[in-house]
């Protein structure tokens, strides 16, 4: 039986590469829901196309755009945040892939998981900023979760038949993004343009910045953390300029097991989607005589301070990283609109996880007041750092 599909954010970039893995096999996926915030074009474009039971545009005030389009086709239309929300719970969907980006995803997902739908996630903010919670609730409602980045998808096939108690440890691999070579004079000059120009990855442009700065790799060791439940001592980070491994776990005896592949973002969506199984596919293959070596370096946690107060974040832990990824987002719009450099971005987010009331132990409400609280400091920051 075909396995029926929700997108949620099917006009990002994850969304997207999704619906190419769809294409290669009709027979195995069907898709059922489309989402997107406000890409109205291409969400009427792939909806003719795909022809799922219903799509939900985020910005309401764009309702009558796309229903005026969709529901002659028999497409039924909704609008808005708690529609999204709502729309996972339909019986009729078999898979969840969260391929929204940003705190967006939270809530989402929790609703997802309360439905007790399998979950593909590509929106690490929901372990960031509620771990707890969402692990919790994953337990409870004896749900399957896969992720969707390629580091965590690396250790989740690396662990296939292991036991989770012989984990020594686990590296997280990172190209380095276009400015690993850089000084600190240099980095001070970066524009938006040559920040979005990622040597290995095509991606979105949020997580596109978030890997020049590094800040993507501390966001992923807080995601691991919840994912594999692991402490924070057995997590660390190499630089990696090739991208071929993609994340390696350590055991108790010293033997390691990595995941390897040509840096493809379809690959990992594939295998979530079809998990537990694996389908073969055309997508380029690594071969070892095209590299001549595969390096490895320590991260310059100096240089990229964003990657440090992820760190800092993770141990402290409550709110904290909530904080950072709240200040994050709000400093990487402000340095995608030439409203912030690209040093002054961990500024911001260092002044929000000193200034914002510490937590210890959230709730979901708690998560949205300090996501709040810290968007407004955030952007009284930008301004003043803009005058």
């Amino acid at each position: 039986m075909k396995k029926r599909i929700a997108i949620l954010g099917s006009t990002g970039s994850i969304g997207k590469q999704a619906l190419e893995v769809i294409d290669r096999h009709p027979g195995s996926f069907g898709l059922e829901i489309l989402t997107a915030q406000k890409n109205t074009d291409l969400l009427i474009n792939q909806a003719l196309r795909y022809k799922p039971n219903a799509v939900v545009i985020g910005q309401k005030d764009l309702y009558a755009e796309v229903a005026e389009v969709l529901q002659p086709m028999n497409i039924k239309v909704y609008a808005g945040e708690e529609s999204i929300n709502q729309i996972v719970e339909l019986e009729s969907i078999d898979v969840v892939l969260v391929a929204l980006v940003g705190f967006a995803g939270l809530m989402p997902t929790i609703k997802a998981i309360e439905a007790r739908k399998q979950i593909a996630l590509a929106n690490k903010e929901s372990l960031v900023v509620a771990g707890e919670i969402v692990t919790r609730l994953v337990n409870e409602n004896h749900v399957t979760l896969i992720p969707v980045d390629s580091e965590h998808s690396a250790i989740f096939q690396c662990l296939a038949g292991e036991n989770p108690e012989d984990i020594d440890k686990v590296y997280l691999t990172a190209s380095g993004g276009p400015f690993r070579n850089f000084t600190l004079e240099q980095l001070e000059k970066v524009t938006p343009k040559e920040a979005l120009n990622h040597p290995n990855w095509d991606m979105g442009e949020k997580i596109t910045i978030d890997s020049a700065s590094l800040i993507n790799k501390g966001l992923e060791v807080i995601e691991a953390k919840w994912l594999f439940g692991l402490r924070r001592d057995q997590i660390d980070i190499v630089i990696h300029p090739q991208s071929i491994i993609h994340s390696l776990v350590q055991f108790r005896d010293g033997s390691m097991k990595a995941q390897m592949s040509l840096p493809d973002m379809r690959l990992p969506i594939q295998y979530a989607l079809s998990y537990p199984l694996r389908f073969d596919n055309e997508f380029p293959r690594f071969s070892f005589k095209d590299f001549g070596e595969l390096s490895f370096q320590p991260p310059d946690v100096k240089k990229f301070r964003n990657l440090a107060l992820a760190f800092f974040a993770l141990d402290k832990g409550g709110n904290a990283p909530c904080v950072l990824n709240a200040a994050n987002e709000v400093a990487v719009d402000a340095f995608l609109k030439n409203k912030l450099s690209f040093l002054n971005m961990p500024n911001v987010i260092d002044k929000c996880l000193n200034s914002v009331p510490f937590i210890q132990h959230p709730t979901i409400g708690d998560y949205f007041e300090t996501d709040k609280e810290t968007r407004r400091l955030a952007g009284r920051l930008v301004e003043d750092l803009f005058r």
